[in-house]
């Protein structure tokens, strides 16, 4: 019980984070989204089986939008809420209250998930 006791505050304390941050520019505050591997046969395979760095993630917050040269921001096309296929290589990686959450460049985002 002290546990998840343990987890709802940090889950309280990261939704907390979330209403203070803003990211700079064209910049996205994305969740990486784990999907359990299965092979063709059916067999789930445990995450210690791929090592390698999501690339897929739901927008948690958006800058607002890179600045051109005229003074003007260019607006985004990505929103709060989009699931995102973004670059192996883009993102950087945060750790915020337990939880791993990476800010990507716009420019990064390969797709907009349906």
């Amino acid at each position: 019980m002290a546990n998840t006791d343990h987890k709802s505050e940090r889950e309280s304390k990261f939704n907390e984070f979330l209403k203070k941050i803003k990211p700079m520019d064209d910049r996205l505050l994305v969740e990486p989204v784990i999907e359990d591997l299965k092979t063709i046969s059916g067999i789930v395979l445990p995450d210690s089986h791929n090592k390698e760095r999501p690339q897929k993630g739901r927008v948690l917050a958006v800058g607002p939008g890179k600045m051109m040269e005229n003074g003007q921001r260019n607006s985004m096309t990505v929103k709060v809420g989009d699931t995102v296929l973004y670059s192996k290589y883009g993102p950087t990686e945060v750790k915020i209250e337990g939880k791993e959450i990476f800010f990507v460049e716009e420019a990064s985002v390969l797709a907009i998930v349906g």
